[in-house]
């Protein structure tokens, strides 16, 4: 509910922007116009009226940093919004006309951003709940068929260069809504989709436990995604090319 409405708010920031912009281009070429710095910092500040400064994150527990986040993975979603694999109208407008070459350049932009992490967020689950989402991020549960979360996103969950992200340093409320967007089919990466065939044998439960856990680890510094992966990805994951699957770097 927080993000409808909110929604109108920050839409109209968008428009107001672009009017800007508009009125900008019928100006007398007599008057004096404050120029604007021709820097990719520059061009990306209709990002941070949602990711925050530098996409450091947003205050409203829903919006995720993806400063420092690996380029290829930033790129991917970029390209997924786009192209309609993510659903949110927002951005799916923003990206609409922007060339896959625009766009990987945007990723390395904020994938090159190195700036501290806000405190976690105090967990509120229950001892029990944050015992489960601890089990699954490091253990994983073999019954269910699923694989502890660092085997993939790095033995600190901070991803994994170029292509798997951080799960540390993301607000509760946008890990919840993720991995219930991949377990409902409203969110989907490359085939084979491995987050969703993982988030659709978690219970809700199982993904409240997983996002409190996740949500309560303390980043040290500006931690960064690890080098390569600790061994080969325990399934077929589309989202990271089987060159980079075999413990190295692709």
């Amino acid at each position: 509910m927080s993000l409808i409405k909110s929604f109108p708010a920050r839409a109209c920031r968008y428009v107001t922007a672009i009017a800007v912009v508009l009125c900008s281009a019928i100006t007398p070429a007599h008057a004096d116009v404050a120029k604007v710095e021709n820097t990719m910092a520059q061009r990306v500040q209709a990002c941070t009226g949602c990711h925050g400064p530098q996409g450091r994150a947003a205050s409203d527990g829903y919006y995720p940093r993806i400063a420092g986040k690996p380029a290829g993975y930033l790129y991917h979603q970029l390209l997924n919004f786009r192209d309609g694999r993510r659903h949110y109208p927002l951005m799916a407008k923003l990206l609409a006309p922007l060339s896959d070459t625009y766009l990987r350049e945007i990723a390395e932009h904020f994938a090159n951003l190195e700036l501290p992490y806000p405190p976690p967020q105090v967990a509120t689950g229950s001892v029990d709940a944050l015992t489960r989402g601890e089990l699954l991020a490091t253990r994983g549960d073999t019954a269910l068929h699923i694989p502890a979360c660092v085997q993939c996103h790095g033995e600190a969950l901070m991803g994994v260069a170029p292509f798997v992200p951080a799960l540390l340093g993301l607000p509760r409320d946008y890990l919840n809504a993720q991995l219930g967007a991949w377990r409902t089919g409203n969110r989907h990466a490359l085939e084979p989709d491995c987050m969703a065939q993982i988030a659709q044998r978690l219970a809700p439960q199982d993904i409240s436990a997983l996002s409190q856990w996740l949500a309560a680890q303390r980043v040290v510094g500006s931690a960064r995604p690890a080098a390569a992966l600790p061994a080969a990805l325990p399934m077929p994951c589309g989202s990271v090319p089987a060159s980079a699957d075999a413990g190295g770097k692709p």
